[in-house]
């Protein structure tokens, strides 16, 4: 480790994160460590070789605080090297580690270095933790009464052994750095790698304290984590567990401790291999061979730490003598009866149900049929969206494959004759979905789908997340009065590929549903058209749609609202268009979940009810400019580079009913309008198309239309369907792009200065 440089303050903490594949969470844990209240710290962030954003994240956080030191690593190390990267560059008096997926309690190190002065500055203290699940569970440690700080302030380990006993991972501990170098601690490669760091740092320690208090959020991830990662590297804990004993055997005065290690290496043992996420069932009897193996070899007979309960002492008998059979028998013994009674509620379905079911499992039996590829949008709905706009590529770049699309019939007319259509439920739907090699969707798949081996699904989604999403709406009862995130969550672990808009899209379906999929930041194909269609195109959807020559056309696209069941109305369209005269007309679209329609049969006649377009992409083509409050339609109608204003006149009651990922009035695409008035003012005086304006769509543009350059659904078929991995073409940088150009523009009004009516961040 580096001596500190001569006239510079030593930092209290050194904080030393690794990271590699968190990119979803790595923000929030080096947030955790840079707002805490006492500010004395450097934070070592380490990026192990990640192949995700880690990386850049680091360095961003790097450029803005001069307390982070970025450290890349050249290849993917794992997380011990990782650990000793930034080792190499800690010179606090305290080291501690965090993983980058978990985070800082608040307070937490005031509470520590507290707690240090009070204990006299010992080697090492051991603080609590709690568990943080992906459903919002929080649960405190269950041993944190092992960390009662009655009695001396600071101890050697064998005045309370029970400390032993506690979860052995590092980073529940601060380590006096002079004390880590004395020893030479130092982290070994592999999986557990925690295990010869802990036993050592706290055997040898002249001084323990302990901290009755949390400060760290361990999380649980569903997926991703060495948990619930099925490997042979789990192997490696016997490796790890040679090294402990190693050291113990190298410093005699240490040896008395051997039977409670013993214990403690027969105690993880037998837990890894009751955890079916991680041994592969080929390695399972080579890890219980080994696994007896090192408890005869480092078996300490004679005193034993703690008495054990009688399950305890014949599992880790039964595993030293390597009886495996008699091992299993008695474990299936005590599971027996989990299953019984399943199937149980299929009794109660209808006869056609019942037929229908046998007749999907039946056809799972025969072959998949490579040639098929299945796809759906919106619940059953028509043509539409990503889903349609691959279709079409692929029918194009693969003529040989067959579509087939799920939609109710009364949608059947949208789709092109090329496609089959599938009626959901019918028999020939069921057959689909069992033989059927690509399902393609924008929403859940079907709740009985079982996917199949060498069945692909692909989630396209259906928007850029603005208002939060999947396990983020866990505290929104207003969002999500009935939802079903288990649901979910099985339906996301069938996902095979996610498609990605842009950067921000990654990091938040990372987080809001978890699960193993590969994400495609390849663009929206449903963008494409954007780049494709031509003026000619704009002009023919104009005069399909009715609206005038020479007429503005503003798209007035809002969103749903969570908190009230009835569609708001948001603006007196009469009085709008009366406002502004004769120049523009408006295209009311409602919300899918919505019924009833804007217009009455009266409407003004500038004004068209457009929610029964099957288009929405034609609808922005045909358009001039957007006008909408908080619907990712702003996300795609950017990628157009036309105006867009948003009226924000109820955004603190949307914001707490739905919640936001970020404050829209701080980086809008356009001008803002709190108030209709505010929005005619905007209009009228020419502001919605101005120099200002258009500066903040290009900063709009730059951070979410990143990879929506025309070629999104041709990257797409190549990767999923004709397997070329890189991504082809490739994405076309943001200036180069030539977006359809808007219907030749009428006659403007002069522009004038603003007025204190318009709303600018």
């Amino acid at each position: 480790m580096p001596a500190p440089t001569p006239g510079c303050a030593v930092p209290r903490f050194s904080v030393i994160v690794p990271a590699y594949k968190v990119q979803a969470y790595l923000q929030e844990s080096l947030d955790s460590v840079l707002t805490q209240s006492y500010p004395d710290l450097e934070l070592i962030a380490v990026d192990d070789a990640s192949p995700d954003a880690c990386g850049s994240i680091i360095d961003e956080y790097a450029a803005r605080d001069p307390r982070v030191t970025a450290v890349h690593l050249a290849h993917n190390l794992g997380l011990g090297p990782a650990r000793n990267a930034g080792l190499a560059r800690a010179t606090g008096d305290y080291l501690l580690f965090l993983d980058g997926d978990d985070t800082l309690a608040p307070g937490a190190l005031r509470a520590i270095t507290d707690r240090l002065k009070d204990t006299g500055s010992p080697d090492v203290l051991v603080y609590d933790y709690a568990r943080t699940f992906w459903t919002g569970e929080l649960v405190r440690n269950r041993l944190s009464h092992r960390l009662s700080e009655e009695g001396p302030a600071s101890f050697r380990l064998a005045d309370r052994p029970a400390l032993l006993g506690m979860l052995m991972v590092v980073w529940n501990k601060a380590y006096r750095r002079e004390y880590v170098e004395r020893e030479g601690f130092e982290f070994p490669p592999g999986f557990y790698e925690d295990t010869p760091w802990t036993y050592p740092a706290l055997l040898a320690a002249e001084s323990v304290a302990v901290l009755d208090r949390v400060c760290v959020h361990y999380r649980q991830r569903r997926t991703g984590s060495i948990l619930t990662t099925s490997s042979r590297r789990h192997l490696d804990i016997f490796d790890q567990y040679d090294r402990v004993f190693g050291y113990l055997a190298g410093r005699p005065e240490l040896e008395r401790w051997r039977p409670a290690v013993h214990r403690r290496m027969a105690e993880h043992f037998c837990a890894l291999y009751a955890d079916p996420r991680r041994l592969p069932r080929a390695s399972r009897a080579e890890f219980f061979s080994r696994a007896s193996a090192l408890l005869r070899r480092y078996r300490a007979p004679g005193a034993r730490a703690q008495p054990l309960s009688r399950t305890d002492r014949i599992r880790h008998l039964l595993m030293r003598l390597g009886t495996r059979r008699t091992y299993r028998l008695l474990s299936a013994l005590r599971s027996c009866g989990l299953a019984a009674g399943r199937g149980a509620s299929a009794l109660s379905r209808g006869l056609r149900e019942s037929a229908l079911r046998l007749h999907y499992r039946t056809q799972r039996l025969l072959p998949l049929r490579p040639e098929l590829a299945v796809f759906s949008a919106y619940w059953h709905g028509g043509y539409a969206c990503n889903p349609a706009a691959i279709e079409a590529k692929l029918r194009e770049l693969a003529p040989a494959m067959r579509t087939a699309w799920i939609c109710d019939p009364r949608h059947a007319a949208t789709l092109p004759r090329e496609t089959t259509p599938l009626r959901p439920g019918s028999a020939a739907y069921w057959t689909a979905l069992a033989r059927a090699t690509y399902l393609v969707t924008n929403v859940n798949c079907e709740r009985a789908l079982a996917k199949r081996p060498g069945q692909i699904v692909v989630q396209t989604q259906h928007g850029t997340p603005l208002k939060r999403v999947g396990l983020d709406l866990r505290d929104r009862p207003a969002a999500t009065p009935t939802a079903d995130f288990a649901g979910l969550l099985r339906g996301a672990d069938q996902w095979d590929y996610l498609l990605s808009a842009n950067r921000h899209s990654t990091l938040v379906w990372e987080k809001a549903v978890p699960s193993s999929y590969t994400t495609l930041e390849y663009g929206y194909p449903r963008n494409d058209v954007f780049h494709r269609a031509t003026q000619a195109d704009v002009l023919e959807l104009r005069e399909r749609l009715g609206i005038p020559a020479g007429s503005t056309a503003i798209l007035y696209a809002p969103t749903h609202r969570d908190y009230r069941r009835s569609r708001p109305d948001h603006l007196d369209f009469e009085r709008v268009l009366r406002d502004l005269g004769p120049r523009f007309t408006i295209l009311a679209r409602t919300h899918l979940t919505y019924a009833d329609a804007y217009c009455p049969a009266d409407a003004h006649p500038r004004l068209l009810d457009v929610s029964a377009h099957p288009s929405v992409e034609e609808l922005c083509l045909a358009s001039d400019a957007l006008v909408t409050d908080y619907s990712s339609l702003m996300f795609d109608y950017a990628v157009l580079d036309r105006p867009i204003v948003i009226h924000a006149d109820d955004w603190e009651a949307y914001e707490a009913a739905r919640g936001t990922y970020f404050d829209l009035r701080a980086c809008p695409p356009g001008a803002i309008a709190r108030t209709e008035d505010e929005l005619v003012d905007i209009f009228a005086t020419g502001h919605w198309q101005g120099s200002r304006s258009a500066q903040l769509r290009a900063a709009f543009r730059a951070r979410f239309c990143q990879y929506d350059d025309g070629h999104a659904a041709e990257r797409v078929v190549r990767r999923i369907f004709l397997g070329q991995p890189a991504p082809i073409p490739a994405v076309t940088p943001l200036q180069d792009r030539r977006p359809t150009p808007a219907a030749p523009a009428p006659a403007a009004a002069p522009s004038v200065e603003p007025t204190p009516a318009l709303v600018w961040p």
